[in-house]
């Protein structure tokens, strides 16, 4: 499966204070350049703060300078606190809210990230990052159409930016909506070639599409550009298991697990793979890797059952086929499943039932469809 992941803007770094003449603390303190460690910026900032010679405004600078460093380091709880302290000095900088907002993100605090950006948004309507931002944050609590807007009102301040495309066609693409995400991800790499992440994304839009060959070309140059990413080997071993090519969907789905070893899904894929190429006893090991990972999903266990099966090994096949309609009732491929099984263990009439249930969750089932007419009973 492949991570939608967002891309997040960065935050913005404090103004420098239009003195004269920097002094030496305040330039470690705003760190503008970054040549000083993070920990030299907190001291730096927390002195100005203390001297109390600074006024309100440049206070509210020195807070947020400090609170960006807290960021660098990764505490979100002092950063938060340190920005609420520059915004109550100074109320009107958009972009205290959405630094601020950003860090609530970071911290896990969707509504109140939300809040912020809307709030830097409210201060400065043409505020882009706190759109993009904001869009990140709805995307987050499943408010697609809200991010999509958000993402569009940030491409129509800045068409330059890959990010603003890519961002949109991963809440296009968590909307089902993949020719639209397909053409957001194609204008983020037309601005950016070597955008690994909306390669690597399209070409998983193209394969829920069913056009492998376009997803094997983009997986194939994510790869190229981030070779590191289990996904992107993942997918593409996927798509070359349904484009007859099991060797190397095998040897993709291996390198998948090299480089992430709790990957469940190249372990269910690989098993697959394994099942296409009649390698039952491997197929039953990944799907059992797979379960050892993931117990709670539901196609594994039916993979698994459809190995065993297929071993001549029905018996062992049903715990596994009934647990995974336990995770996933109604299932019409598990169903099928488990007609196969029962048939195959010589309970004619649960087999029908189950072919028969089966059909009516999915008509087009062809599985179901022969086994009734082999057993002599109507759909």
């Amino acid at each position: 499966m492949r991570r939608l992941a967002l891309l997040i803007a960065a935050v913005i770094g404090p103004a420098v204070p239009a003195f004269a003449q920097i002094s030496q603390e305040w330039t470690r303190c705003v760190n503008e350049t970054n040549s000083h460690s993070f920990e030299i910026a907190v001291a730096a900032c927390t002195a100005l703060i203390r001297s109390g010679k600074e006024t309100e405004n440049t206070l509210a600078i020195a807070y947020a300078a400090r609170a960006h460093a807290y960021d660098g380091k990764g505490d979100k709880g002092r950063a938060i606190a340190d920005y609420s302290k520059a915004i109550s000095l100074n109320p009107t900088d958009a972009d205290y809210y959405n630094n601020r907002g950003i860090a609530y993100r970071a911290a896990g605090d969707v509504d109140r990230a939300i809040d912020d950006f809307s709030k830097a948004i409210a201060t400065n309507p043409k505020h882009m990052p706190a759109y993009s931002n904001r869009g990140n944050a709805y995307r987050a609590r499943g408010a697609y159409d809200q991010a999509i807007d958000d993402y569009s009102k940030a491409i129509e301040f800045d068409p330059s930016i890959a990010d603003h495309y890519y961002n949109r066609g991963v809440a296009y693409r968590a909307k089902g909506d993949n020719d639209q995400a397909i053409e957001d991800y194609g204008k983020a790499i037309a601005i950016n070639s070597k955008h690994a992440q909306a390669y690597s994304n399209r070409g998983y839009a193209y394969r829920s599409k069913g056009q492998y060959d376009r997803a094997i070309a983009d997986l194939t140059t994510a790869i190229e550009l981030n070779p590191g990413d289990a996904d992107n080997y993942n997918n593409r071993g996927y798509a070359y298991r349904r484009t007859n090519e099991p060797d190397q969907a095998i040897a993709d789905l291996s390198k998948a697990i090299e480089i992430n070893p709790r990957l469940a899904n190249a372990y269910n894929n690989r098993g697959a793979a394994y099942e296409h190429t009649k390698q039952y006893e491997r197929a039953v090991s990944d799907y059992s890797k797979a379960i050892e990972i993931d117990p709670k999903d539901a196609d594994y266990y039916n993979g698994r059952a459809w190995a065993y099966f297929k071993a001549g090994k029905a018996e062992r096949g049903l715990p596994d086929v009934e647990r995974s309609l336990e995770l996933r009732p109604d299932d019409a491929n598990t169903l099928d499943t488990r007609g196969h099984i029962l048939e195959a263990l010589g309970r004619r009439e649960e087999a029908i039932a189950a072919f028969r249930r089966a059909l009516a969750k999915d008509p087009n089932i062809k599985d179901s469809m022969v086994a009734l007419k082999r057993l002599g009973a109507s759909p």
